[in-house]
């Protein structure tokens, strides 16, 4: 039911007010000259302009009997009805609503014969100007100084408007309200700073048309950097201001090459197709020819999958055609990154890494700022998908393509595809009820096949029809038989047979040609096959020992494990697939009988001709501490907790019984060293040797103590360790969840462009296009007291050789990443290592940034080496605007390979 605005006042006021008015023969006057807040000269002034001549004159309107909906008036102090005037008069805290409008200011003034409010702030009893007018309808929230607003022809004049749209913060001196979704503003500033009223950088515009959640269309428009007014300026502009995405241009960045020329680069179109795929097409362009092309889309389908697809191409061209040095490159990379949402199908599963192009890509794209994955030697990439079937036994089904390449060699090795099957544990004596007792309920056996069609190919003949000629086609299929016990209740015993049967398409026959005097090798097409089986068993069991030293002393206790093992294999020789030819003799020399199979060079090799008879020995040991805590005011067992002293130290050999001479192999020795609890640990293995070397640096089938040497030779060691530290490891009670999160997102964007997590080698980026929204808020204080916050990565690795008495280390290096952040806005880094065997810094990396609010400046930095280069950067870190920017590079010099 409608309701008519002077009814609803009237009687608010008669019932509020009737005590006022019985002691008041005449309203209060009131001074509005206080109100204004650095503007005109009162607030009598502007409503005698906005309610006498502007709104009421500006476009008249058809006055209506009723309103449309209900209004509702507030204030803390008082509300007073002017039956005189006609109008209702708000006080302290005052609120009006009508409909879904809602405005909150100190002061408030209805005038129902017009039917217009005018709200303003208030001064407090400090002369601070207070309680300023909020206009908020739907999601749209604006903050003036002071307003006007008009129930019927819902027009608004606002003075010295804030509001914030689509990321901009905006202020009009004067904002004209036409309707619900336009708005006209004049002198206004628009920016992307915290506030608009002190903002390091802001857009100053004469005349603006405002949309909300639509644009911003302006007039002549310059940039102003504090307060200062700079040349930068458009004869108009278009600002687009939507949450959701859209369809349009993205802006090239431009600059000068010394090798190619000026440049456009990273410009292109961005098609927001649909609400679950887009599309960014995106170029490069060189005045000497030189030019690049991107494509990158992203998908997903909530609840279902999700993923994104990268290709980039890029033609290169070295100084200009028809001079000396000219050469020209051709590069490409494409990136597919796939995972399916669990929930989508719990009994399959598709999912895909893709990292495939030419081998040269990272090194000489001139658009990727590639400080960490040019070191990387290998591009690795499997699709794969999986199906479970349920029921009894369960079944497995795995069918993937794999691409591994080298880009030193150059070689490149592809599964098209590989097929497993597999079909879980039967137990055939097993009981119906119960549990599985013994030898016999715990024989089980299972099935599985792997088939692989495997190509080596080459950068040259990658994607060309020769590439297929060479496949490897095979198959192999297992039959494991196993079961376990236990002996005098310590020892595990377990025993297994596995029979194997492997499939190929295709031998190779060999047969020495006496003219030529060389072996030729004729490929065989056509099916073939050979079957094989062993037999191993092994005993295990562990032992406890401790050594308790009281609950009085700061070490309670030492606990160590002892994990013994022996394991026997034997083999038999499986002489039927193998030939044999004969080597004719040279210069006097007796023939040689050769043996070979026919599937040597297949996929899957060629069965053992040798009868294998050997047993293995295993030794692990972990030593763990009590140790009593620092807290003293614990008690019970909570006053100790455990320390790892020494983890996975073990000792491991082998014996060959078949073997004539060499029976014993090198002892294997490894085991990790914890120096900081859960922070620091060593890794340290080495080869023990029993046998003697003879004169010729080779083995000999006596022992070394047998030779005048000592029980074992080391023949070989090494020791790394990786360690990552900052000034939080020496802070108590801090909360690093936050912090945790925003790493690791860091660390994924890093890793998905190339990089590495830790950014040991470097940052790795796209060249002009910064992400420049890393740095967190922080707070204003904190720059009178301020904690220096700092990380280190530490990676230390030496290896010791000694095979054959060269008594060296091998390799020795330190790698080394850290970030200082001198101030709350400055950040610097570096990204090195040193090689201690040969005297010399590997790739280094310095990195720059400082904090400039609303902006965001950059240098890297690569002083030396193949890669030395540099590059300097400086933006706005919103999105919005990311395209007012600069940048300059320096290219890293021209390698050849």
């Amino acid at each position: 039911m409608r309701t008519n605005l002077l009814h609803i006042l009237f009687c608010i006021g008669f019932l509020v007010n009737f005590g006022l008015y019985a002691q008041e023969k005449e309203p209060k006057k009131v001074d509005f000259g206080y109100l204004i807040k650095n503007e005109a000269d009162s607030i009598t002034q502007r409503i005698k302009y906005v309610i006498g001549d502007t709104l009421s004159q500006n476009k008249p309107v058809k006055k209506r009997e009723t309103l449309t909906d209900i209004v509702d008036a507030y204030a803390k102090d008082y509300k007073r009805l002017s039956r005189k005037n006609d109008k209702m008069y708000l006080f302290n805290e005052a609120v009006v609503e009508y409909g879904d409008m809602k405005i909150n200011a100190g002061w408030i003034i209805v005038d129902n014969s017009t039917k217009e409010v005018f709200a303003s702030g208030i001064v407090d009893s400090t002369g601070t100007y207070t309680q300023a007018p909020t206009f908020k309808q739907g999601d749209n929230l604006v903050e003036p100084d002071s307003l006007i607003f008009n129930f019927d022809s819902k027009k608004a004049l606002v003075f010295n408007s804030r509001t914030e749209q689509g990321g901009f913060k905006v202020k009009g001196e004067i904002s004209k309200r036409q309707n619900d979704s336009i708005y006209y503003l004049a002198n206004a500033k628009f920016t992307t700073a915290e506030d608009v009223d002190d903002a390091d950088y802001y857009f100053f515009a004469r005349k603006i048309k405002f949309v909300p959640d639509s644009k911003i269309v302006t007039g002549f428009v310059n940039m102003y950097i504090a307060d200062v007014p700079t040349p930068l300026g458009l004869p108009f502009g278009y600002f687009p201001l939507t949450d959701k995405q859209a369809s349009g241009f993205i802006i090239p960045s431009y600059g000068e090459n010394r090798n190619r020329g000026f440049f456009l680069m990273n410009g292109g179109y961005y098609f927001a197709i649909n609400d679950y795929v887009d599309l960014a097409v995106q170029g490069d362009y060189y005045t000497n020819g030189s030019y690049g092309l991107r494509l990158e889309s992203n998908y997903k389908v909530r609840y279902r999958f999700n993923g994104n697809v990268a290709f980039r191409y890029e033609k290169l061209l070295l100084e200009e055609r028809g001079f000396p040095n000219f050469s020209e490159t051709t590069v490409y990379n494409l990136r597919w990154n796939h995972s399916q949402d669990q929930k989508a199908n719990p009994s399959s599963r598709f999912s895909a890494s893709v990292n495939l192009g030419s081998s040269d890509y990272y090194q000489q794209s001139v658009n990727q700022n590639n400080t960490g994955n040019f070191l990387n030697n290998t591009l690795s990439s499997s699709v794969s998908y999986s199906k479970t079937f349920e029921g009894e036994p369960a079944m497995n089904l795995n069918i993937s393509a794999t691409h591994n390449q080298n880009t030193n060699t150059e070689v490149i090795n592809l599964t098209l595809p590989t097929l497993q099957f597999s079909i879980g544990r039967v137990f055939p004596f097993a009981p119906e009820t119960g549990t599985k007792k013994g030898a016999i309920h715990n024989i089980n056996l299972q099935y599985n096949v792997r088939a692989e069609n495997r190509i080596k190919t080459t950068d040259s003949l990658f994607f060309q029809p020769e590439m297929f000629q060479g496949a490897d086609v095979g198959a192999r299929h297992s039959i494991p038989i196993s079961t376990n016990f236990k002996v005098f209740e310590h020892f595990s015993v377990s025993t297994s047979a596995n029979y194997n049967e492997v499939w190929t398409l295709k031998t190779f026959e060999q047969r020495y040609d006496e003219q030529l005097r060389q072996v030729e090798r004729d490929t065989i097409n056509g099916f073939d096959s050979y079957r094989t089986y062993d037999f191993s068993t092994s005993v295990g069991t562990t032992v406890y020992g401790m050594f308790d030293f009281g609950d009085d002393k700061k070490i309670k206790a030492i606990r160590h494990v002892i994990r013994p093992s022996i394991s026997y294999n034997i083999s038999p020789a499986f002489d039927q697939y193998y030939d044999e030819y004969t080597r004719t003799g040279i210069a006097g020399l007796e023939d040689e009988v050769v043996e070979y199979s026919r599937f040597e060079g297949t996929l899957n090799g060629a069965p053992g001709n040798n009868f294998s008879s050997s047993m293995s020995f295993s030794l692990t040991n972990d030593f763990e501490a009590k140790v009593r805590k620092k807290d003293s005011t614990l008690t019970g067992e909570d006053r100790f907790e455990k320390r790892s002293l020494l983890s996975n130290f073990g000792l491991s050999t082998n014996y060959n019984f078949a073997a004539d001479s060499l029976n014993l192999s090198p002892i294997s020795m490894r085991g990790t060293l914890p120096i900081v609890q859960d922070k620091l640990s060593i890794n340290f293995l080495g080869t023990l040797d029993m046998y003697a070397l003879n004169s010729n640096n080779r083995r000999i089938n006596t022992l070394n103590i047998n030779n005048g040497g000592s029980l074992f030779r080391l023949t070989r060691a090494n020791a790394s360790f990786s360690y990552s530290f900052s000034n939080k490891d020496f802070q108590k009670g801090d909360d690093e969840k936050g912090e945790k999160e925003e790493e690791e997102e860091y660390d994924s964007e890093s890793f998905r462009n190339g990089g590495r997590p830790d950014d040991l080698f470097g940052s790795s980026e796209l060249m002009n296009q910064r992400n420049q929204n890393k740095d967190p808020k922080k707070d204003e204080n904190q720059r009178y007291n301020y904690a220096i916050p700092w990380n280190l990565n530490l990676s230390y690795t030496m290896t010791y050789s000694n095979n054959a008495r060269e008594n060296e280390i091998s390799s020795h290096s330190l790698m080394f990443s850290g970030d200082v952040e001198l101030s709350p806005t400055w950040k610097v880094g570096v990204s090195s290592g040193y090689d201690i065997k040969n005297k010399g810094f590997s790739f280094t990396q310095l990195r720059f940034a400082k904090d400039l609010k609303s902006w965001q400046m950059s240098f890297n930095w690569t002083p030396f080496g193949v890669r030395r280069s540099w590059f300097f950067f400086i933006g706005i870190k919103s999105n919005i605007l990311q395209d007012v920017k600069y940048d300059k590079n320096r290219e890293r010099d021209r390698t050849l390979r």
